[in-house]
């Protein structure tokens, strides 16, 4: 007696025409999440930067006894930012809008974290040049003028640079939430809790 004939495919569990459908948001959900890539790379790069700023901040403290008040809370600041930057991301990940909301927040915060860190180095060199130089009274005034001029022409950059850097960032960001909130609205409800479910994006 033959067996029995089955009608079951290889097709698996989804149709062609669902298929197609996810294929085509996997495309569309690329763009949105190419977002989380970026949030990556800021959380690490400013991660790195916030460890160093801690361990010169405590090594100064232990072995030189001169505690930098400054460095540690700017090493403090920007851990909580790369903090934001991954919290961020994982909500973008699950294609929430508060996602790149949070993260161009985090982007305007560390401009302003960079910004007062910069007039504070600006306020101390215009408040205590360097005046005294044994022996080289003229000396010490002209290298005063000097290290002050240069304090506030390096600052003053890196708060231009910031402004703008950072001022990107944040607009990159909000405009993500746009698109999260778009993407989420025009696509099925059962391929977005599968893209939310799944590591392959």
């Amino acid at each position: 007696m033959p067996p029995a004939s089955t009608s079951t495919t290889d097709e698996g569990p989804l149709s062609p025409d669902q298929q197609e459908q996810l294929a085509l948001a996997n495309r569309r959900a690329k763009k949105v999440l190419g977002a989380a890539k970026v949030a990556t790379f800021n959380g690490w790069s400013i991660g790195l930067f916030a460890a160093i700023g801690l361990l010169f901040a405590m090594f100064s403290f232990l072995l030189f006894d001169s505690f930098s008040f400054t460095t540690l809370v700017m090493g403090i600041g920007l851990a909580v930012v790369a903090r934001n930057e991954f919290r961020g991301r994982d909500l973008l990940r699950s294609f929430s809008p508060h996602g790149p909301r949070l993260l161009g927040k985090n982007q305007l915060g560390f401009m302003g974290l960079l910004i007062v860190y910069c007039l504070w180095n600006i306020y101390g060199a215009l408040t205590n040049p360097i005046t005294e130089i044994e022996g080289m009274e003229a000396l010490a005034e002209a290298a005063g003028d000097l290290v002050t001029s240069l304090t506030v022409a390096v600052y003053g950059v890196v708060i231009v640079v910031s402004v703008l850097i950072q001022g990107l960032n944040a607009r990159y960001y909000f405009v993500r939430a746009r698109l999260v909130e778009d993407y989420v609205r025009e696509t099925p409800e059962w391929i977005v809790e599968l893209q939310r479910s799944s590591s392959v994006l």
